[in-house]
C-alpha cells in the first residue's frame, strides 16, 4: 500500500502546474497571476508546491479527503494554501445545504471555516460531500494481507516449528500436563531454539496437526495479496516492487 501511494503520489506532485490565459491562438502561461507563485512554487511558508501536491495526494489515498486552508487577504486574493490533517478535521452541513468545516489545532482548540475557506479534495464520495480512501472500500483485502504478514511473522518467530499436540500416557494429570507444555515451548519455540533436539516424558509422543507454509500456499498468497493491493490503486504491480510479469 505504501508503495503504490508514494507511486501515485509522487508522479503526481511531479506533474508540471501552471495558469494559462486565453489567448487569440489558444493559451499562454500567465507569470503575473497571482496563483501562479501559490501552485506553482510555494504554496505557504513552510512547504515547496511539489511538497504541498504530493502531501494532498497522499491523504486523498490513504484518508479519501485531502484538506487546505484557503487564507484570503483582505483584497480578495489568495494568500496561501495551508495543509490540514483528515484525522483533524470534521464536516458540518447547515440546514441550508452549506458545508461547515470544524479544525481541531495541536493544542485541542476548535475553529469554524467555511466551505469557502478550506480545498477540500474527495476520493470516491457516495454522497458528495465525504470521500471514501481505498482502504475503506476494500478493508478485506488489506487486512488479509495483514493477516498474512503476521502469519508468517510468527511462524518465524517460533523457529518454523509446527504446532501440535502431545500425547501422555494415562493417567497424566493436569498439573504434568502443563509442566510437559510449559517444558516443550520453553526448549523448542523462538528461533534461538531452531534446531534443538526435542526430548519428551517417557510414553509421551508429539504429533504434528497444521499445514506447513507450502500446503497453506503462503507465499503465492503473499504474491497475490500484492497483485490485489496493485489493482486496489490502480498501479501496475512492476511500479510497486513485483517485477514477475517485467519482461
Amino acid at each position: 500500500v505504501y508503495a503504490a501511494v508514494a507511486a501515485i503520489s509522487e508522479t503526481v506532485a511531479s506533474l508540471p502546474l501552471d495558469i494559462y490565459r486565453r489567448t487569440a491562438d489558444g493559451r499562454e502561461k500567465d507569470r503575473n497571476h497571482p496563483l501562479q507563485v501559490l501552485l506553482h512554487d510555494e504554496p505557504n511558508p513552510m512547504q515547496t508546491a511539489l511538497e504541498f501536491r504530493e502531501q494532498m495526494q497522499r491523504n486523498v489515498l490513504l484518508r479519501g479527503n485531502a484538506y487546505a486552508e484557503i487564507v484570503w487577504t483582505r483584497s480578495g486574493t489568495v494568500e496561501a494554501l495551508k495543509p490540514l490533517h483528515p484525522d483533524n478535521v470534521r464536516i458540518l452541513q447547515t440546514a441550508e445545504g452549506r458545508l461547515l468545516y470544524e479544525v481541531t489545532d495541536r493544542m485541542g482548540s476548535v475553529r469554524r471555516l467555511l466551505s469557502s475557506e478550506v480545498l477540500h479534495l474527495r476520493y470516491h464520495s457516495d454522497d458528495g460531500v465525504i470521500g471514501r480512501s481505498p482502504i475503506e472500500v476494500a478493508r478485506d483485502t488489506v487486512g488479509l494481507a495483514l493477516a498474512e504478514r503476521t502469519h508468517g511473522a510468527k511462524m518465524f518467530e517460533q523457529g518454523t516449528k509446527l504446532s501440535g499436540v502431545i500425547e501422555t500416557p494415562p493417567g497424566t494429570t493436569k498439573v504434568q500436563s502443563t509442566e510437559i507444555r510449559d517444558s516443550w515451548a520453553a526448549g523448542q519455540a523462538g528461533v534461538n531454539n531452531h534446531g534443538k533436539t526435542a526430548v519428551l516424558p517417557q510414553g509421551a509422543t508429539f504429533k504434528t496437526v497444521s499445514m506447513t507454509l507450502e500446503d497453506a500456499e503462503w507465499i503465492e498468497a503473499r504474491r497475490l495479496s500484492v497483485e490485489e493491493v496493485a489493482r486496489l490503486f490502480r498501479v501496475p504491480p512492476v511500479l510497486i516492487g513485483d517485477l514477475r510479469e517485467a519482461n
